[in-house]
């Protein structure tokens, strides 16, 4: 069974930093893409930032230069560091990685998401 568990998320004042980590545990034979998303109260999810097994990177708009994503293949983590936080990012981020796993003796490819990890930027 595949999981994803997320943390580091929290409160912070504006202009602060805070680092997510999303660890992928389970029958993993490999990770594709990784990603980080958020949905806002009100709003849907909306994809942040996405990282290849290769180390390439992709940001929203939002993101972009302030946000850096990047992972651990060794430890089949992937981290979001958020410096520079607005108002406006205040959201629940989610882990997002699709993943080939082993089950029952078969390769098996599939996207799988955290549970999530409330982050609060304040004034």
């Amino acid at each position: 069974q595949v999981q994803l568990v997320e943390s580091g998320g929290g409160f912070m004042q504006a202009g602060g930093s805070l680092r997510l980590s999303c660890a992928a545990s389970g029958n993993i034979v490999s990770i594709n893409v990784m990603a980080w998303y958020r949905q806002a109260p009100g709003e849907q999810r909306e994809l942040v930032a996405t990282i290849t097994s290769g180390g390439n990177t992709n940001y929203a708009d939002s993101a972009k230069d302030r946000f850096s994503i990047s992972r651990d293949n060794a430890k089949n983590t992937v981290y979001l560091q958020m410096n520079s936080l607005k108002l406006e990012d205040t959201a629940v981020y989610y882990c997002n990685a699709n993943i080939l796993s082993t089950k029952g003796g078969l390769y098996v490819g599939d996207d799988y998401w955290g549970q999530g990890t409330q982050v609060t930027v304040s004034s």
